[in-house]
């Protein structure tokens, strides 16, 4: 924080307290070596639940037996569900429980989510006879009753729990950073990038030794590796608790005030704007200036939404009318310029969904494809396909320092820009390597079937008749989408944190998770839908019908998945162009330069 007004001790952080309710003070409560103990958090919660994402599928299908196609529905469905749940967490982290409270409590819903399925893997009575599914004419009893109650007790446990560490964690992360000090403000911009690599650091021990002891040593060892990580990350984030700041929280909802501007607006809609905006309705400023009342200028953007400020004719006369008109019929400039913000927020979150689906892809088929691929290192020593993705991670954990020390600070130099490229230009960067993992997906697939069918294996059972072909060639695909994940997700986290309202801080990093919630449920959608219309033009029944991944046609499903990442990316880019950034403190950004994607 060199030449920052941050050095001075003392320093009251506006809008933010200690844990006891007292005004956080600079040099004592946040700051960078705070934020490890979050980051540090985010590492050991991650390396418990990254294993349950890429090698359930092998749980579902090898343990309980259900079918190939039911076992990547019920991966994909609780990756929606445990996104998506992010959104119910992050309201009341952000109205009534706090971004603290709600980690914590998360952490605990988690442990106890993987302790259940610790216990029911370890016991046989609860889980159905051991059986090999991929022997042929064999019929494997699959898991009934009680047993898959406690199954989906205990994966939707760890589903609410990831949700809401999701939700709360990185907002927490960031507020230990002040947006309106120049050196904060990059280092808060540093923070998500090191979030990422927290993120991979703990992917990399999951998917070595985690998915190891799952594969080897049984799942009840692995499960329960995974509940003690969970326990360890809660002990060291409360380890910070004297340091933190944290936000006040408000006991209302910034939500309900944004719905309020969208109801105000569609009843005033009859209703003429007034040429000059300052006749729009506005709380006085001097007068709320003791209640830390927030107050932004008028944009002239998304006008409609203006009606939901626009003072009647009895309001000139009798100042105390907009008291009485009600927030759902006259709402403030400033909570209309809120909802504007999220307003223009919707369609770069629609134009991620896509590259979401990409990833689900990643995590399903991708694995199948390596479980019928050569996956030896050494004659004695072989990776599991579900551990492929450390390639990619460990190059991310490489090149994340390089991002954000010499790239970023090289680009500040040329653009002016705090962060050295916009969070839309670093979106639209991701978005396009995204198409291009998809591409060369499809072309490894033709590759993978030509071996196949060159040595005459195309009915070759997975795993007890590899391919000889390396699964190693998987890696491009996964190593091309790693980046796209450096640029596009981080640069959505910190493009919502920036942007989003005070009150709105949890909920707006919430939007990433629900691109990628969305995306995994889309990808359940295309692939019913693209079996659907292709049954009658394969001998598989569809793409991607049948459990022989060699015989279906996955190549044609990955380029038509590029190809909609490309339509995906032209949208984008109209919308990323025609985004108007809010105002930011002058500190951070000088006044009068304009910032173009």
């Amino acid at each position: 924080m060199e030449g920052s007004k941050g050095e001075l001790a003392g320093e009251i952080v506006e809008g933010k307290v200690d844990w006891k309710g007292r005004p956080a003070i600079k040099g004592k409560h946040g700051g960078q070596f705070v934020s490890l103990l979050v980051l540090a958090c985010f590492a050991f919660e991650n390396m418990a639940v990254f294993s349950i994402a890429l090698n359930s599928i092998t749980y579902f299908n090898g343990v309980m037996h259900f079918d190939l196609a039911d076992a990547a529905n019920m991966l994909t469905n609780y990756m929606g569900t445990n996104h998506i749940l992010s959104v119910a967490v992050a309201f009341l982290a952000d109205a009534f429980m706090g971004r603290f409270a709600a980690v914590l409590v998360a952490g605990c819903v988690e442990f106890t989510g993987l302790s259940l399925l610790a216990l029911q893997a370890h016991y046989p009575k609860f889980k159905p006879p051991l059986c090999n599914v991929f022997e042929a004419n064999v019929q494997c009893e699959k898991v009934t009753g009680v047993n898959v109650a406690i199954l989906l007790c205990g994966l939707y446990l760890v589903a609410q729990g990831t949700a809401g560490i999701k939700a709360a964690l990185p907002s927490h992360g960031a507020d230990q950073f002040d947006e309106k000090d120049p050196g904060e403000a990059r280092q808060m911009s540093s923070f998500f990038n090191w979030l990422l690599l927290a993120l991979c650091l703990g992917g990399v021990v999951s998917l070595i030794f985690i998915v190891r002891i799952q594969t080897d040593k049984g799942w009840d060892l692995g499960f329960g590796v995974c509940a003690i990580a969970v326990l360890f990350a809660m002990v060291v984030f409360i380890a910070g608790l004297p340091s933190y700041r944290m936000c006040v929280i408000q006991g209302t909802s910034a939500t309900m005030e944004i719905i309020q501007v969208y109801v105000a607006s569609f009843r005033n809609r009859k209703l003429q704007l007034p040429e000059n905006p300052e006749e729009l309705y506005e709380v006085d400023k001097d007068k709320e200036s003791n209640m830390d009342a927030e107050f932004l200028p008028h944009r002239d953007i998304f006008r409609f939404l203006d009606k939901a400020a626009i003072q009647t004719t009895r309001t000139q006369f009798d100042p105390s009318m907009p008291e009485t008109l009600g927030p759902w019929k006259m709402c403030r400039v400033t909570q209309v310029e809120n909802a504007k913000i999220i307003f223009g927020m919707v369609p770069i979150f629609l134009s991620t969904i896509i590259m979401s689906t990409c990833l689900a892809q990643l995590q399903t088929f991708s694995i199948q494809q390596g479980i019928t691929m050569d996956t030896s290192i050494t004659h004695s020593f072989s990776i599991p396909p579900a551990s492929l993705p450390i390639i990619p991670i460990v190059f991310m954990i490489i090149i994340i320092p390089i991002y954000d020390r010499i790239f970023v600070p090289f680009a500040r130099c040329v653009t002016g820009h705090p962060t050295g490229i916009t969070h839309l230009q670093r979106i639209g960067v991701g978005l396009v390597l995204a198409s291009v993992s998809m591409a060369v997906a499809a072309l490894v697939e033709v590759k993978r079937k030509g071996v196949a069918e060159d040595h005459g294996m195309l009915d070759a059972l997975p795993v007890t008749q590899p391919l000889p072909i390396s699964t190693f060639w998987l890696s491009f695909q996964y190593f091309i989408f790693g980046i796209a994940d450096l640029f596009t997700y981080i640069g959505l986290l910190e493009f919502f944190y920036s942007e989003a309202p005070n009150g709105l801080k949890s909920l707006s990093t919430c939007f990433l998770w629900c691109s990628i919630a969305l995306g995994y449920f889309f990808s359940t959608i295309l692939v019913q839908v693209v079996n659907q219309a292709t049954k009658n033009h394969t001998k598989t029944k569809g793409w991607l019908g049948g459990n022989n991944i060699n015989r279906n046609h996955l190549n044609l499903f990955y380029w038509l998945l590029s190809i909609l990442s490309l339509i995906n990316l032209f949208n984008y880019l109209y919308w990323a162009r025609r985004y108007r950034y809010r105002a930011q403190p002058p500190q951070v950004l000088p006044a009068g330069r304009k910032i173009e994607i």
